[in-house]
C-alpha cells in the first residue's frame, strides 16, 4: 500500500484549525465592532438626552422667571390701581370739602355784609359826624369809636351818651352769630392825669378798663353773648395818627370793636386765615368771665 493519500489527508486536517481560528477572530471582531457601535450609539443617545434635559430645564427656568416677572408686574399694576383709586377718592373728598368750604365762606361773607349794612343804618348819625368810623376788609368788620363818644374826658366810666350809642350797637352785635368780637382800648401818649393815676397808673390800665367796661355793657345791657366777647388794652402802643397835634391825639384815643369770622378750625377757610393773620394777641388782654359784674 502506498502512504501518499495518508499524507494528503493529514495536510488537509492541518488547515482546519487555522480556518476555525480565523472564523473566531472574524466573529470576535464583528462582535467587538457591533458592541463598539452600540456603545457609541448609546453614548450619543445619552448626550442627546442630557442636552434635551438641559434644554427642558432651561426652558423651565425661563418660564418660571417669566412667571415671576409677570407676577411682579401684576402686583405693581394692582398696587398702582389701588393707589390711583385711593387718590381719586381723596381728590373727590377734598373737592367736596372745598365746595362745602366755599359755600360756607360765601354764606359767611353774605352774613358779614348784612351785619355791616345793619351797623351803617343804626349808627348813621355818628358815622356822618365822624364820631364812628365803620370799615370792612378781609372778612372782618371794624368799628372805631372816638373816646369822647363813650367816655368823659380822662374817665373810664361810660357816659350817658355812650350808653345810648352802645345800646344801639349792642342791638346789632347781639344778632351776630359765629363771630369773635374783640373790644380794644387805645390812648394817646399822654399819661393819665394826676387825679386818675391812683386808679390808672399808666395808659395800660386806662385802656384795659375802658375796654372791659364796654364789654360788660354789651353783655349786660346789649345782650351780646359773653363767650363771643374779648377785652384788650393796647395803651398808646398802636396809634393811628401822630401824637404831635391835638387832632392826632384825639384820633388815637379810641375804642375799636373788631368782628372776626369764627368758623371751625378744621374748615381752615381763607377768611379765617386772613382774619387771624391780621389779628394778634395783645399784651394785657383780658377776657371777662360770664356773668362778670
Amino acid at each position: 500500500m502506498t502512504e501518499v493519500p495518508h499524507e494528503h489527508g493529514r495536510q488537509q486536517r492541518t488547515w482546519v484549525p487555522w480556518l476555525v481560528t480565523a472564523l473566531v477572530v472574524l466573529l470576535a471582531g464583528g462582535v467587538l465592532f457591533l458592541a463598539n457601535r452600540s456603545s457609541q450609539q448609546a453614548q450619543a443617545l445619552a448626550e442627546q438626552s442630557r442636552a434635551a434635559a438641559e434644554e427642558a430645564a432651561n426652558r423651565a427656568r425661563d418660564a418660571e422667571a417669566a412667571r415671576l416677572q409677570l407676577a411682579e408686574k401684576l402686583a405693581a399694576a394692582e398696587s398702582e390701581r389701588t393707589k390711583l383709586a385711593t387718590e381719586k377718592e381723596q381728590l373727590s373728598s377734598e373737592k367736596e370739602q372745598l365746595s362745602q368750604t366755599v359755600q360756607e365762606q360765601e354764606a359767611e361773607l353774605a352774613k358779614l355784609k348784612a351785619t355791616y349794612d345793619d351797623l351803617q343804618d343804626k349808627m348813621k348819625a355818628e358815622i356822618a359826624n365822624g364820631a364812628i368810623k365803620l370799615s370792612q376788609d378781609k372778612g372782618r368788620i371794624q368799628v372805631d369809636l372816638v373816646d369822647k363818644v363813650l367816655f368823659d374826658s380822662g374817665d373810664a366810666s361810660i357816659s350817658t351818651r355812650g350808653q345810648e350809642v352802645l345800646t344801639r350797637l349792642g342791638g346789632v352785635l347781639a344778632k351776630v352769630e359765629d363771630k369773635s368780637i374783640q373790644v380794644s382800648g387805645h390812648t394817646d401818649d399822654s399819661p393819665p392825669s394826676q387825679k386818675l393815676q391812683g386808679t390808672f397808673p399808666t395808659n395800660w390800665e386806662l385802656s384795659v378798663a375802658r375796654a372791659v367796661n364796654v364789654v360788660r355793657f354789651l353783655q349786660e345791657k346789649g345782650g351780646v353773648p359773653a363767650r363771643r366777647l374779648v377785652a384788650a388794652g393796647y395803651g398808646e402802643m398802636r396809634p393811628v395818627a401822630a401824637n404831635a397835634t391835638p387832632v392826632g391825639r384825639a384820633r388815637n384815643r379810641r375804642i375799636e370793636i373788631l368782628l372776626m369770622p369764627d368758623l371751625p378750625k378744621q374748615r381752615n377757610t381763607a377768611v379765617v386765615k386772613r382774619a387771624l393773620a391780621d389779628s394778634t394777641t395783645p399784651k394785657n388782654a383780658v377776657k371777662p368771665a360770664k356773668g362778670t359784674k
